[in-house]
């Protein structure tokens, strides 16, 4: 008969509801490629770059089916030689709240996601 190891299986159920950079990492990257892809910079498709990469990552975090809400921002920036600075800064419990933020680029543009996640 073998024996269960509680331990192990609370540190599981605590895993499952935790923040996992890696898996939210993914996402955004899978999100940036399937939406922009190998595009050039345009303008007039920023904004429905920026909206389908913001509802791509919210609709995949959701399926994570993980007890949190999430805050997803997108930033899309030509390379033109501007200077661009953000900072963020967040009060929460380290120990189930997570971020995490995605800088991809191709020839002709810059893209940043960022993905808070807050337990409820």
């Amino acid at each position: 008969m073998a024996t269960i190891d509680k331990a192990n299986i609370e540190q599981d159920l605590q895993e499952e509801g935790q923040f996992v950079v890696d898996d939210v990492s993914k996402i955004i990257k899978d999100a940036i490629e399937t939406v922009i892809g190998g595009n050039g910079y345009n303008q007039g498709k920023v904004n429905n770059w920026t909206t389908s990469v913001v509802e791509a990552c919210t609709s995949e975090l959701t399926k994570l089916l993980k007890p949190y809400k999430y805050i997803v921002t997108c930033t899309i920036m030509q390379k033109n030689g501007a200077g661009l600075h953000t900072a963020s800064s967040c009060y929460w419990d380290n120990n189930t709240d997570g971020s995490c933020t995605v800088r991809w680029e191709n020839k002709t543009m810059f893209c940043i996601v960022s993905v808070y996640g807050l337990a409820i």
